[in-house]
């Protein structure tokens, strides 16, 4: 499935990452996952919320710097090896992947966030194993 993720770039200062969430609270958007990567001077803050697109115009009138990216979700069994075989499946299939971050929040099963080079190659490889890796429309809910 593919879906938007919200990025905001932030300066590496204390209280900005809550500055973020304190505006998205206060608009009552949830944030369902979210990663941090960091340089010297700034960090990268890629969030999965409920509406990335009123996330990023509040954010923006806050003037934080915001831009949103289509990525593909996953699913895997939450055991050991279920990423690797996602991973091969992908490689094999000539996706090259650009960053992806996970997590799980029922025991059995873990959400992949994948920004691949080519989205239409990840989710058409991905569709092949629909049934081992593909979320559909209404199985994730944010």
């Amino acid at each position: 499935m593919i879906i938007k993720q919200v990025s905001v770039f932030l300066e590496n200062k204390s209280g900005r990452l809550n500055e973020v969430t304190q505006i998205l609270g206060d608009s009552g958007i949830n944030i369902s996952a979210f990663t941090i990567a960091d340089t010297s001077d700034f960090g990268i803050l890629r969030l999965i919320v409920s509406n990335p697109d009123k996330a990023c115009e509040i954010l923006k009138q806050n003037r934080f710097s915001v831009k949103t990216t289509d990525v593909v979700l996953a699913k895997t069994s939450n055991q050991p090896g279920s990423l690797s075989k996602l991973l091969k499946i992908l490689s094999e299939g000539g996706s090259f992947i650009e960053y992806m971050y996970a997590f799980s929040m029922e025991q059995d099963s873990a959400t992949i966030v994948i920004r691949p080079a080519s989205i239409q190659k990840c989710v058409e490889i991905l569709q092949n194993h629909k049934n081992d890796f593909l979320f559909h429309e209404g199985d994730f809910l944010l």
